[in-house]
């Protein structure tokens, strides 16, 4: 995936923030914030692993789980045309929205 660094089996977004001239990275899927800076690669990972540490002690202080939980549910909006596309694609697939949606969702997560 573009953008991702995982540290520590913990997933973390990757961006440039031009205004300070620093790469930030943002812990994903944390039951609360974890953000890291550098200037390179290689501190922006020191950084991470620091911040995910910091982090990951507070959870086990606390007593609290540092990974939060997914149902597997999300409600999706589209655009009436896209909506009778996607019924359109999924039908011709043999499918229903949902397991078209979801394999095609799949798909793109993991490419």
């Amino acid at each position: 995936m573009k953008n991702v660094m995982t540290i520590g089996g913990y997933q973390a977004v990757i961006s440039y923030d031009p205004a300070i001239e620093m790469f930030r990275g943002e812990f994903v899927g944390l039951n609360g914030g974890a953000d890291f800076y550098a200037r390179d690669l290689k501190r922006l990972k020191r950084e991470g692993a620091i911040s995910l540490k910091v982090f990951l002690d507070a959870c086990a202080k606390d007593g609290v789980e540092p990974r939060r939980p997914f149902s597997g549910k999300f409600v999706l909006r589209l655009d009436p045309k896209t909506h009778e596309a996607v019924a359109v694609a999924a039908a011709a697939s043999g499918q229903s929205i949902n397991q078209w949606a979801a394999e095609t969702l799949e798909q793109a997560a993991h490419t």
